[in-house]
């Protein structure tokens, strides 16, 4: 089989061109794929079209690339925490495919299934349905771009019958994830929280590359542990266990007096 280990975060990254379509796993700031972020960074790649639950924040995650000015579209579910991301957006600079959460996770495990499009309930009878949701401002208030109808059919299931929206499945042209572990073959855990949409990016990616805390020989992992077979995987680097990891926000309780 394929040693699809690399070297460095960069030379992974290396060929993803201006333009390009990416998945990027994470959720909030969990499970972000830091290292090879920061490398699309450092080589300055641009006009990036991004498919990711959320945006990080304005110094982390993929904020780093937005307030860079390096992305041109986002399509996520949450666009909270990040002032850059609002700037940019109300004044014309980012275009947004909102999407509702659990339909972007769908859209992304189809395009990695090979399911052109499926139909959903969620978003009937709303904008995401009818259209008109805004995806591009014209930095004056007025939306100069909007969101197009999507069809809707009626299907009887379990004996309900309900109206349904059609999604097309996503396939990006790089994905970009973080696993805890990893072998040189490109199979991979993640590490609890941080599973969130990374295999569903991971999928999704015509060249998937994922960033490791720990790479293992082949046939270290326990086949019934892999989370993500590596046949979806085609580079792997690994940036050890001592990368830093970030939260948006914590929140203690000062203990009881006496305690």
């Amino acid at each position: 089989m394929i040693d699809k280990q690399v070297a460095s975060a960069a030379q992974a990254v290396a060929d993803i061109p201006d333009g390009a379509t990416i998945a990027v796993g994470g959720f909030g700031l969990s499970g972000n794929p830091m290292a090879l972020i920061e490398a699309l960074l450092a080589q300055g790649t641009s006009d990036l079209s991004i498919i990711s639950n959320n945006c990080g924040v304005d110094d982390w995650g993929l904020g780093l690339l937005l307030g860079a000015r390096r992305i041109r579209k986002m399509t996520s579910s949450y666009v909270g925490e990040n002032k850059e991301f609002e700037r940019q957006f109300l004044e014309g600079d980012l275009e947004l495919e909102l999407t509702p959460q659990g339909t972007l996770a769908e859209k992304l495990r189809a395009g990695g299934a090979g399911i052109a499009a499926f139909f959903t309930p969620t978003g009937v009878g709303t904008q995401v349905a009818e259209g008109g949701l805004p995806r591009r401002y014209d930095g004056s208030g007025g939306v100069a771009v909007a969101s197009p109808p999507k069809e809707t059919r009626s299907f009887t299931v379990g004996g309900v019958e309900r109206d349904y929206v059609l999604e097309e499945g996503i396939v990006a042209d790089y994905a970009l994830v973080h696993a805890l572990r990893g072998d040189r073959h490109g199979n991979l855990v993640f590490n609890k929280a941080a599973r969130n949409f990374n295999p569903l990016a991971a999928m999704a990616g015509r060249v998937c590359i994922a960033q490791v805390e720990e790479l293992v020989e082949p046939g270290r992992i326990d086949p019934d542990a892999v989370h993500l077979p590596g046949i979806y995987v085609h580079r792997v680097v690994e940036v050890g266990p001592g990368i830093e990891k970030r939260i948006e926000r914590r929140t203690v309780q000062a203990p009881a007096e006496g305690a």
